[in-house]
């Protein structure tokens, strides 16, 4: 059995590095575009972040915690390669976050294949 032999190298910065040219697959204020989100979205919020959270695989006491959502907005959208920064995540979430978590909500069901 012989060792393979290894000819090239990864460059540097090319490992681990997350390609975002993706983007959401709502708008922000498409809230109506999925009725049953849109729905807690807009008379519990709080019910809302915990059904995103416990849809996206997180424990749904993600949304009771302080930064959480804010967190899940930001690994979700380097997991689904959607553009974006850390400022931006935190300007959205803190002027824009019941919209921002109707968005949330919308982009796991339509990537779980519930809505189109």
């Amino acid at each position: 059995m012989s060792n393979p032999v290894v000819t090239h190298q990864p460059a540097a910065g090319s490992y681990g590095t997350n390609v975002q040219t993706g983007e959401w697959s709502s708008g922000l204020c498409a809230c109506c575009s999925d009725l049953l989100v849109c729905a807690l979205g807009c008379f519990c919020p709080l019910a809302l972040g915990c059904y995103a959270a416990n849809k996206y695989g997180e424990n749904p006491c993600l949304a009771c915690v302080p930064g959480g959502m804010w967190s899940m907005r930001t690994h979700m959208r380097l997991t689904y390669g959607i553009q974006g920064t850390l400022c931006n995540d935190a300007v959205m979430m803190a002027f824009c976050g019941w919209c921002e978590m109707c968005r949330m909500a919308r982009e796991i069901r339509f990537r779980n294949g519930e809505i189109s």
